[in-house]
C-alpha cells in the first residue's frame, strides 16, 4: 500500500524512508563501489507521474550509502505497455528492446534500482542492455518483490 502511494499518488516522503533501507542494505554489500542505475520510465509516464520513483529511491540510497547514481546511465528507447495486467511471458516480449544504455556503464558494476519486482521481466531487460553497454555486472535491488502468480 505504501508504494502504491508513493507510485501512483506522489507520496515522496516514501522515496526517502524506501532509499534509506536500499541505502543501508547496500552499505552492507561489501567493497567494491558499484554505480546506482535506477530503472527508467517512459517519458510519456515521466510526464504524467511528474517524477520516477526508480530515481527518487537510487537518489536517497545514493546518498545513504555513499555511492554514485547516474539517472540517464540508462533509457527507454520506446513506451511499453503496462506491465500489471501481463502474464510472464508478455512481459518479457513487452519489454524485449526497451533499453539502451550509455557507455559510461562500460567497465562498471551496476546496481540496478527498482521499486517492484514481480517475474523479474524488467529487471532482465534492463541487465541485458547494461551488458550489452559493457557493465561487468548487474545487481538489481529492489524494495519490494511481489510473490509471483504469473
Amino acid at each position: 500500500m505504501l508504494m502504491i502511494r508513493l507510485k501512483y499518488h506522489g507520496a515522496l516522503p516514501f522515496a526517502r524512508e524506501f532509499g534509506e533501507r536500499l541505502g543501508d542494505a547496500l552499505k552492507a554489500c561489501g567493497d567494491v563501489t558499484p554505480l546506482l542505475v535506477p530503472v527508467p520510465l517512459a517519458p510519456s509516464r515521466l510526464a504524467s507521474r511528474g517524477f520516477n520513483q526508480a530515481w527518487e529511491l537510487a537518489r536517497v540510497a545514493s546518498r545513504r550509502a555513499h555511492l554514485p547514481a547516474c539517472v540517464d546511465a540508462l533509457r527507454r528507447e520506446r513506451t511499453t505497455a503496462a506491465q500489471r495486467r501481463l502474464s510472464r511471458e508478455e512481459r518479457r516480449r513487452n519489454l524485449r528492446g526497451a533499453f539502451v544504455a550509455s557507455d559510461r556503464v562500460r567497465g562498471r558494476r551496476i546496481v540496478l534500482i527498482d521499486d517492484v519486482m514481480t517475474t523479474g521481466a524488467t529487471c532482465d531487460a534492463a541487465a541485458a542492455a547494461l551488458k550489452r553497454a559493457g557493465a561487468t555486472h548487474v545487481l538489481a535491488a529492489v524494495v519490494l518483490r511481489t510473490p509471483s502468480t504469473l
